[in-house]
């Protein structure tokens, strides 16, 4: 048995002084915005793991359900594999799944908090002692220039719907700067959540415990954490509405009456209105049409696709043009 090595958190994510610029010029936008990509310090990433598990939240059983049935298609599919790489990878439950199966060399999980990143990699090097380990803790941007760095053929997977936090044009070119660091023999398996009955995508934003709603506003205990910030967060509701026209749920935080918050290390204080809203994540649905094309203008060719018996989610797999 190959010995593996011990694994590597290189650690390129994006300092405070990074956050804190988009902190100052999200909320002196009009409307208010946070970017969704800083709700996974530790803390959100814990709770993010909690939203998974919940009933309402359908998006995880049900991908884990098609890997569950179709994993030995989809390793088949993606043909030899030295490297498995995941954007957006969190604690990697699912993907144990398609480690098992497809066996891989290395696994490369890509996340935006180191500290997550390292407990998820020493699990997996301790369940798997065949795989080596190497996880960047980075931006998917930053990240994209290094995919050629790792052993190929490459299996680069882009799992839980993540793609859908994009708008339709910033997907088409986050896929289509993947494609343009492929050769030829790497394959690319992306999770698309499609539309369904509206009040099931609704739930699951919305569950009945609150942890989305804690997830959301760790936005604001993260700038009281790192930016010196005097947010109250239960003067802050959550909010998760269905927009039919966008094919999206956006979620927000709505300020529950007119109130001032500061972040003494930007010097900089934030006035809000009640009712007034802070845009924090966008979440798309897709239906069929919608998958081709963000592929097609990606510049991917489907080559396969495994849905679960409802047709709620679908994992598709393509290569480059």
């Amino acid at each position: 048995m190959r010995q593996p090595t011990f694994p590597i958190v290189d650690e390129i994510s994006p300092s405070i002084q990074d956050f804190g610029q988009d902190v100052a010029e999200g909320l002196s936008s009009t409307p208010k915005r946070l970017s969704s990509r800083h709700f996974y310090d530790a803390h959100g990433s814990a709770l993010f793991e909690q939203i998974t598990r919940l009933p309402e939240y359908y998006l995880t059983r049900t991908e884990q359900a098609i890997f569950d049935r179709h994993a030995a298609d989809i390793a088949r599919a993606g043909g030899e594999t030295a490297t498995l790489i995941e954007f957006g990878s969190g604690s990697s439950a699912k993907t144990r799944t398609l480690l098992r199966t497809v066996r891989p060399e290395v696994y490369c999980p890509i996340d935006i908090s180191a500290e997550f990143l390292r407990l998820t990699a020493e699990a997996l090097t301790s369940e798997l002692d065949w795989l080596s380990v190497r996880a960047l803790a980075a931006e998917y941007n930053d990240a994209m220039s290094l995919l050629r760095d790792f052993p190929a053929p490459r299996l680069i997977v882009f799992m839980g719907s993540n793609i859908g936090n994009f708008t339709e044009m910033e997907a088409i070119d986050f896929l289509g700067r993947i494609a343009a660091n492929m050769d030829s023999d790497d394959r690319l398996l992306i999770g698309f959540d499609r539309l369904k009955e509206r009040e099931t995508i609704r739930a699951a934003y919305n569950d009945s415990q609150g942890i989305t709603a804690a997830f959301n506003k760790n936005l604001l205990a993260r700038i009281n954490r790192e930016l010196g910030g005097t947010f109250m967060l239960d003067e802050f509701d959550h909010q998760a509405p269905w927009l039919e026209e966008e094919s999206r749920i956006e979620m927000r935080l709505i300020s529950r009456r007119n109130q001032t918050a500061l972040a003494a290390a930007l010097g900089m204080e934030f006035s809000f209105v009640e009712g007034e809203t802070i845009l924090t994540e966008v979440s798309h649905k897709y239906s069929d049409e919608a998958i081709e094309r963000i592929l097609s203008a990606a510049g991917l060719i489907e080559t396969d696709r495994w849905s679960d018996e409802r047709a709620w989610f679908t994992d598709a797999m393509a290569r480059p043009k």
